[in-house]
């Protein structure tokens, strides 16, 4: 879930957010902003007043190294304080030391130097480099970045499926699932949010547009997002 914290994308209002799950009876809720943790207080303490188990997280850029400009995506959930830690110390260094055209991004090698004890990381389906790999029918490369996750995330990387209403949705899933058979990895289904409603798509629409420079009725302008 990106809330309006993630200031890129995302409209969801914490409040609004933690009475939606509450009214839907659901036991914990994640928020996973986009490179950054502006809400963690908020939301952790609305969680917890509506008797919600608050899970954090963040919707991290993963440094390409041999393409700058087409940086991968990874979720990364905290388990405990020391990932908590761990997500903090990831963040301020790629902020302060590893921008690139306004993202902050985090190189593969850091998570070998630095552990990543208390983190959960989920693959980032389509955005992330399996996912890139797969959708490329390559799928001995996919297997190869797959089993260098698991290798960090020993016991707690899973393989991300998605259906959120883009093309060739169905098929990355079957490619990912037999991916997740052969490795014998884990499989996890995870629901892209940035808005609450699907009558809120044209305003998220529009705070996309802001971000990245375009008018929202400009049809050469890149459609990230769906309805769903």
């Amino acid at each position: 879930m990106h809330s309006e914290y993630s200031v890129t994308d995302g409209i969801v209002r914490i409040d609004d957010a933690v009475a939606m799950a509450k009214a839907d009876g659901m036991p914990a809720l994640a928020l996973t902003d986009a490179s950054n943790v502006f809400g963690m207080v908020k939301f952790y303490s609305a969680a917890r007043a509506a008797g919600i188990k608050p899970v954090i997280g963040v919707d991290c850029w993963i440094q390409n190294g041999k393409d700058r400009d087409k940086p991968f995506r990874a979720l990364l959930l905290c388990s405990s304080r020391a990932g908590y830690r761990r997500l903090s110390e990831l963040l301020s260094r790629a902020w302060l030391k590893n921008q690139h055209r306004a993202r902050a991004e985090i190189a593969m090698g850091w998570f070998a130097e630095r552990g990543t004890e208390g983190l959960i990381a989920l693959s980032g389906f389509a955005g992330g480099d399996v996912g890139h790999a797969l959708a490329g029918g390559n799928a001995a490369a996919a297997g190869k970045l797959a089993a260098a996750w698991s290798k960090l995330f020993p016991g707690r990387y899973y393989l991300e499926v998605q259906r959120a209403g883009a093309g060739h949705t169905e098929q990355l899933a079957g490619a990912t699932l037999a991916l997740a058979v052969e490795l014998r990895l884990p499989v996890v289904a995870t629901h892209p949010v940035q808005f609450s409603l699907p009558g809120d798509f044209k305003a998220h629409e529009a705070r996309v547009c802001i971000s990245q420079g375009y008018v929202l009725g400009d049809q050469r302008r890149p459609t990230l997002f769906t309805v769903e």
